[in-house]
């Protein structure tokens, strides 16, 4: 009977030790989340009055957690998520040819199947000769059309003499109009060639008194010579295309185009450059 008691006993004490604890653990665990919170909110306070700071750890954690996982990936072998770069698609020169009105998506579609490239960066051409036609009081047709004929929508090309990029300007010639977009390599860079090209030929233009024609010949070099070697003649035709097919007509992409011709030394180059030039009878390329 004395052993049954003490059983008893010795079983409640262990039901009031473990419930102690338990209560115990529970008010410590209360306790301390409390103070997580606590200090969750505090932190969260103080970077809410301090922006700066808080975009400061934002960007390390973002940063640790984008080497952890270069890391990984280094290990697994992924060698584009080393290489990623998110914000390479904004120095992409392409535009959605269905954000283009009427008119620029079948002038973009015709060029592309045409010169034989993708339909996106000649769409951002295409949007862009609109709008500094605009500015510059110049047709889009033909901004695009000097385009086509000097470069063939090759923003890498160079001519033999020197002339860079879509529309062919002289880069160490026009090096100060480059200085607004960072320097002469963004002669490389499709839409700053395109403006640079169209100041130019608004200049050509005007030394030659307000004549396109005029104005073409001195873009190519050929002022002060009596033949051009059929460049105005190439430009024209190509911009007669292109009003068309903006005017809704079919023109078939094949469509003939006078044919290349030798030719002197491109706009803007100085007087000694272009005699020389022509002396030798030079040829630009992809003109």
């Amino acid at each position: 009977m004395t052993a049954l008691v003490m059983l008893r006993a010795l079983r409640a004490s262990v039901a009031v030790f473990l419930r102690d604890v338990f209560s115990g653990l529970l008010q410590v665990s209360h306790n301390t989340l409390a103070l997580v919170g606590l200090a969750v909110v505090a932190v969260l306070a103080f970077g809410s009055s301090h922006a700066d700071l808080r975009h400061e750890v934002e960007r390390a954690a973002l940063d640790w957690l984008q080497s952890r996982h270069e890391a990984r990936a280094e290990r697994d072998g992924d060698l584009l998520v080393t290489l990623s770069d998110p914000q390479g698609v904004a120095r992409a020169t392409a535009t959605n040819p269905k954000e283009l009105d009427r008119q620029q998506a079948a002038v973009a579609k015709w060029l592309s199947r045409r010169y034989r490239v993708a339909p996106e960066p000649i769409s951002r051409l295409v949007q862009e000769a609109w709008q500094v036609g605009q500015k510059a009081g110049l047709e889009p047709t033909l901004i695009l059309a000097i385009m086509a004929v000097e470069s063939s929508f090759n923003p890498f090309a160079q001519s033999a003499v020197g002339a860079q990029g879509l529309m062919q300007v002289m880069t160490r010639v026009h090096d100060d109009k480059y200085e607004r977009f960072g320097g002469t390599l963004a002669a490389f860079d499709p839409v700053t060639n395109l403006r640079v090209g169209v100041q130019v030929l608004k200049e050509c233009i005007a030394r030659a008194g307000g004549g396109l024609e005029a104005g073409l010949r001195h873009y190519v070099g050929a002022a002060n010579l009596e033949e051009d070697g059929g460049y105005v003649g190439k430009v024209l035709a190509e911009q007669s295309y292109l009003r068309q097919v903006a005017s809704g007509r079919g023109v078939p992409v094949n469509a003939p185009m006078p044919a290349p011709a030798a030719r002197p030394a491109p706009a803007n180059v100085n007087a000694a450059e272009q005699t020389a030039a022509a002396a030798s009878n030079q040829v630009i390329a992809l003109r």
